[in-house]
């Protein structure tokens, strides 16, 4: 597994990040997998030299965290949790409730990262003037190690949010959008993120379009169709087959992850699962050597044009 310098927090954390929300929350979304089966999977992922997990309030996989957590050394574990703010503008109060809720569920006094959870543009002063204060007291008294905020990538694709945290810099850590059919984010966050040496979080690298070739399809003739792709660029019989030539990826999701490990800014990359074989596809895939320059760079030119779509 390799590890990274998480920005400013200087935290050592690995490429690889364990998300407990997404689509299948540990196996618990659809109750795929019992509870013991989730912390199992956790474990897994931690022997295998994970040491970043992210949670949330709203995943309802805290208490799995948590119970996985206890049975390793969690000085060596990085937990990443959010409050969550549901489109409202929440009180001190209710922020100092949720951090100790969320500590009870995980069984830890102190939370590595503590975020706002999917901020929009419109919240962003009432926060930075109410909230952000707060969360520095709480960091003083030790309860958060550092303070982090995540967009809320479907609604804010430009990124409005995140561009008026990295000026502020209010935020040790920030959670941005960004896979290899949009990589606006460079532009738009990753490239000042490294300058303020913000710590950064990768999600949505691999969702349902990057994951079932039917919705890659629909995606992308979506893309065609709206002038953000050019047709002679994909082909939409097999579409982006070219990264699986010559063994050079094992899988498009393979390749996608490998995409965005190599991109500049990018500290840790969420991967969420509950399914163990899944996990072990997706630890090879972070274990794997670079994407072929070639491919890279033909990612970057097919896709340069893109801003409407998340991969969701």
């Amino acid at each position: 597994m390799e590890y990274r310098r998480l920005g400013r927090t200087g935290l050592r954390v690995s490429a690889m990040g364990i998300g407990a929300g997404g689509p299948s929350r540990l196996g618990q979304r659809d109750n795929i997998r019992s509870e013991a089966e989730s912390v199992a999977l956790v474990l897994r992922a931690l022997d295998a030299g994970v040491n970043f997990i992210d949670t949330a309030e709203a995943y309802d996989t805290e208490e799995i965290v948590g119970k996985a957590v206890a049975q390793r050394d969690r000085g060596q574990i990085i937990i990443s949790s959010k409050k969550r703010l549901r489109n409202e503008n929440i009180s001190r109060e209710q922020l100092r409730a949720g951090l100790h809720d969320s500590m009870r569920r995980l069984g830890t006094d102190y939370i590595d990262v503590y975020h706002l959870h999917g901020l929009h543009p419109e919240q962003y002063d009432y926060y930075a003037n109410e909230i952000v204060p707060e969360m520095r007291n709480l960091q003083q008294k030790g309860l958060i190690r550092y303070i982090g905020v995540t967009e809320h990538w479907n609604d804010d694709l430009r990124h409005r949010m995140l561009q008026r945290a990295l000026a502020d810099g209010f935020y040790d850590v920030i959670m941005v959008g960004f896979n290899l059919l949009n990589q606006g984010a460079r532009d738009a966050v990753l490239r000042d993120a490294i300058a303020k040496d913000i710590g950064v979080l990768i999600m949505f690298a691999v969702r349902r379009a990057l994951s079932q070739p039917d919705k890659l399809k629909e995606t992308l003739g979506a893309l065609i169709e709206s002038g953000e792709l050019d047709a002679e660029d994909i082909d939409l019989a097999q579409p982006l087959a070219f990264l699986l030539e010559d063994g050079a990826a094992e899988s498009i999701p393979d390749a996608a992850y490998r995409f965005c490990l190599a991109e500049a800014g990018a500290h840790v990359i969420l991967s969420g699962t509950g399914n163990p074989a899944h996990l072990d596809a997706n630890l090879r895939s972070f274990a794997a050597p670079p994407l072929p320059a070639a491919h890279v760079a033909r990612l970057k030119r097919v896709f340069s044009r893109v801003w409407s779509v998340t991969g969701q």
